[in-house]
């Protein structure tokens, strides 16, 4: 039974929520209203969906919100160069694949601890970002550029959910069929066992960083398109978000855990929280505090169960 709950809870979290909000205010059950959910939650999303395969290794990358502000506006000044948009999204993957490359670097090849590694790079990008920019935003793009955001498919379907799906399921069957998925679990859960198994860690670590950044990127550039600016200060404390998705969603800051659906519920229950005190009237500061205690309860169960298990 202890098992089953603690499978299910994020998932009963989010139904719970969902339906309280329901009966507490008439105007979050509207497609309006839920459209806009899933679209200011969408970059959180994808850039969980990279951080639930670097926290299964045992990992964690505090840089991705430094990242966001960097390959926003490289995409952007691609965009401003009259490039076709598609040019302007690999060209943020790319920047955001060599940024988690040098990450992965750093924590495989130097040894340096990852929480270490990547606080030294978030203030490492942010300086580059603001450096090619003189802080000043990436602006006279094309408004089609918004349409990675702000689109519809179909006359109902918001383009960035799309993207969110489609990331979604490729890093699911990552994780569950290839052999970088499960290195990355086997990694977490025992990385001298991986060693003697004969995993070539830093060869894999390398290569889940090079994900996380290549994910950050094209999230990067879909709150670029949300902003239609390249904002050198996007992304400030997402890292906090993306991680608490994650935890909330059963992964494990100790490595070994989490899924893709489970992220996405983690993030989802984070974005209902934020969607229904605002149509509550609840104060944005009472928000932080309400939203810090959600992450700081589901670290410390996480923690209560490791060690229940140990």
């Amino acid at each position: 039974m202890r098992d089953w709950l603690k499978r299910f809870l994020p998932y009963a979290s989010l139904v719970g929520l969902f339906i309280f909000l329901t009966i507490a205010s008439p105007y979050f059950a509207t497609s309006g209203n839920l459209s806009s959910v899933i679209r200011q939650t969408s970059v959180i999303t994808i850039m969980a969906i990279g951080m639930t395969v670097v926290i299964a290794a045992a990992g964690i990358d505090l840089s991705v919100g430094s990242m966001i502000g960097l390959t926003g506006v490289v995409g952007a000044m691609i965009i401003a160069a009259h490039a076709p948009t598609i040019v302007a999204v690999l060209g943020a993957i790319a920047v955001g694949t060599l940024a988690g490359l040098l990450n992965g670097v750093a924590v495989a090849g130097l040894r340096i601890p990852p929480f270490i590694a990547t606080l030294g790079t978030l203030g490492v990008y942010r300086g580059i970002t603001l450096l090619i920019t003189g802080g000043i935003p990436v602006a006279d793009l094309t408004r089609d550029f918004g349409f990675l955001a702000t689109g519809t498919l179909f006359g109902w379907l918001p383009v960035p959910l799309i993207f969110v799906v489609a990331t979604a399921l490729a890093v699911h069957f990552i994780l569950n069929n290839t052999k970088l998925g499960r290195y990355s679990y086997a990694m977490g859960s025992n990385e001298e066992a991986a060693r003697c198994s004969g995993i070539q860690l830093a060869k894999y670590t390398v290569l889940i960083y090079a994900l996380n950044g290549g994910l950050t990127g094209l999230a990067g550039m879909i709150e670029a398109a949300r902003l239609v600016t390249g904002q050198p200060t996007a992304g400030d404390g997402y890292e906090l978000r993306v991680i608490a998705a994650v935890v909330i969603g059963g992964g494990s800051l100790n490595g070994g855990r989490g899924t893709i659906l489970g992220t996405i519920v983690g993030s989802l229950i984070m974005a209902l929280l934020a969607n229904g005190c605002n149509l509550l009237g609840v104060s944005p500061f009472l928000q932080q505090v309400i939203i810090g205690c959600v992450i700081v309860a589901a670290v410390t169960f996480d923690e209560f169960q490791r060690r229940r298990n140990g």
